[in-house]
């Protein structure tokens, strides 16, 4: 009874835990969260008001910036194509596909940018 009593207290506890347990994971869900609510939400609502202002905003003569950076006006509107007027004097038009338009520049911020335009010096901007 002794030799068991001493094999037993001889012994180390060697008995894995069962996991992290709740106190092991929180950090990770709570890094999870805090990555969804600053990254992926934010960029799901700018994808969703990009798309929505493309499909349904749109319209003949809007001005607007494309993702190579030319600004244009809109001439035509297809299903997923758009031509756009880019010089009046010369009649050069460009096909562009509807996704590559960034924004559609209001006349508010034509006379904010020539106004920017005129104080650097540079020619103002045509709208």
């Amino acid at each position: 009874m002794l030799f068991a009593l001493m094999i037993l207290l001889a012994q180390d506890d060697k008995r894995a835990p069962d996991g992290p347990g709740l106190i092991g994971l929180a950090p990770i869900v709570a890094i999870v969260i805090l990555f969804y609510f600053l990254m992926l939400r934010p960029a799901r609502q700018r994808e969703k008001q990009q798309r929505d202002m493309i499909m349904n905003q749109l319209k003949k003569n809007d001005e607007v910036l494309t993702s190579a950076g030319i600004i244009g006006t809109v001439a035509n509107i297809k299903d997923d194509e758009v031509t756009l007027k880019v010089d009046d004097s010369a009649n050069v038009r460009l096909r562009i596909l509807r996704s590559s338009i960034v924004q559609i520049r209001s006349p508010k911020e034509l006379a904010d940018a020539n106004s920017e335009a005129v104080k650097a010096g540079t020619p103002p901007a045509k709208g």
